[in-house]
């Protein structure tokens, strides 16, 4: 029997409170807020405890991986996928997460398993028009239309199944739940239904989540408790690559970045990613310096472009796109300071090719040493890259997984590095370092 709970939840945040506004006290979202209902049950006779035992007389028995098929996602999820095991991926609408997930789905039907897409936003037309277009409507990819959770669910009874999809989590209704699809209840319940599935069949499960304005995943935090793994599908519009990153991970790290390149016949994966951010014909130019900095645990190289221009503004003005503005300044302050470079009269604006955001502080030597070059308009030898953080009174500080960064330098032609003095290691293969304790000696 269903009663009311006297609280509230947010369909957009899932945020609970106990009076009902017009607009959720946490997100903001006006008229979201909804009535939770709770369905009594009757009292049950008291059970036996789980047993109990001795974490160092249990089996350790590492996780068998199934292939997707596709490098880079196997990649990200550590491996593939895990049997069992349920995945939650959200990105923007259209970013790209059906067309991965019907690839992946058709690479492990054309190899004899037995894969379930269910789609609870387009019809079965639309769904093999797309399957067609990515050559993934071979094999054994069975596909289910609609919106009911349970008659879906019931539809696998019959295959062996290998993976099932559902597009989308917030798309579904849950039989016996109140509430819209999409509303918390409905997403829990659904989720909920969806790892009992995967657990009882031991089929690994792939659920598709929306997200919100502010770039959350859509719906309760609990759904992302649920599940094992979290993986964000991202991408500039104007561009044509696709982030794939793991921001949970129970069966593995989420240091991991997966990028793809969107193309007629699907996701293409990228395999050289430092070349999708550098250009080695530009780096004779003032005002360019080179760093390789981390995308989780892959190196990328990075192109770091200043201008320098005479400003007629008693302000000078400060702009920077792909490093924090904030971050920016305090360079350009400490260039200034404890290198007498003459910031104070020009207009500075910093760039990183290729729509890259860094947010790694090794970054801070190469736009240093950009920034110098562009304001005594002289340019960086083309084959020197640069790797440190730089502090307030302009010491050069080490960085993280330096010889990693060294080998991808190395792979990519870089003669040179200059790195801190206080590295542990300063020896590379393929690529000399040089140590610097202070920016100034980097500039020479």
């Amino acid at each position: 029997m269903a009663k009311a709970a006297g609280r509230y939840v947010c369909g957009e945040c899932g945020s609970v409170t106990t009076a009902r506004t017009g607009r959720c006290p946490s997100c903001g979202a006006w008229g979201s807020l909804e009535a939770e209902v709770l369905m009594s049950r009757p009292a049950r006779a008291q059970a036996s405890g789980p047993a109990v035992r001795l974490v160092s007389s249990l089996e350790v028995v590492p996780p068998e991986r199934i292939s997707t098929g596709i490098s880079e996602l196997d990649r990200v999820l550590g491996g593939g996928l895990v049997p069992g095991g349920v995945v939650l991926i959200g990105g923007e609408p259209g970013i790209g997460k059906s067309t991965l997930l019907l690839q992946a789905g058709g690479q492990m039907a054309a190899r004899g398993e037995r894969v379930l897409y269910i789609s609870g936003e387009e019809s079965e037309s639309q769904v093999a028009l797309r399957a067609a277009r990515l050559g993934a409507g071979s094999g054994g990819l069975l596909l289910c239309c609609g919106t009911d959770l349970e008659a879906a669910l019931a539809s696998a009874e019959g295959f062996d199944l290998g993976l099932f999809v559902l597009d989308s989590v917030q798309a579904m209704r849950a039989e016996g739940e109140p509430g819209w699809p999409g509303t918390p209840n409905q997403v829990r319940a659904v989720a909920g239904r969806v790892v009992e599935k995967a657990r009882s069949l031991n089929v690994p499960a792939v659920m598709v989540g929306h997200i919100t304005k502010d770039g959350r995943l859509a719906g309760p935090m609990l759904l992302e408790h649920m599940v094992d793994t979290v993986l964000t599908f991202s991408g500039e519009r104007p561009s044509s690559h696709r982030m794939l990153r793991a921001v949970k991970n129970r069966y593995g790290g989420t240091e991991e970045l997966g990028v793809f390149e969107m193309a007629e016949e699907g996701l293409l994966p990228v395999e050289d990613k430092s070349g999708l951010y550098w250009n080695r014909s530009d780096c004779a130019v003032p005002g360019v310096a080179m760093t390789v900095a981390l995308a989780g645990a892959t190196p990328l190289a990075a192109e770091i472009q200043t201008l320098a221009a005479p400003t007629v503004f008693p302000y000078p003005r400060r702009t920077s796109r792909g490093i924090e503005l904030n971050r920016f300044q305090l360079l350009t302050a400490v260039m200034e300071k404890r290198c007498s470079l003459p910031c104070s009269g020009h207009d500075l604006y910093l760039n990183v090719a290729g729509g890259l955001f860094i947010q790694d502080p090794s970054a801070d030597l190469a736009a240093c040493m950009a920034l110098a070059s562009a304001v005594r308009d002289t340019p960086l030898e083309g084959d020197v890259c640069y790797l440190g953080e730089v502090g307030l009174a302009g010491e050069v500080r080490p960085v993280a997984r330096l010889a990693l960064r060294l080998r991808e330098a190395a792979r990519l032609g870089f003669r040179r590095a200059f790195v801190s003095s206080r590295e542990r290691e300063l020896r590379a293969r393929g690529i000399e370092t040089v140590p610097v304790g202070h920016v100034a000696e980097a500039l020479g």
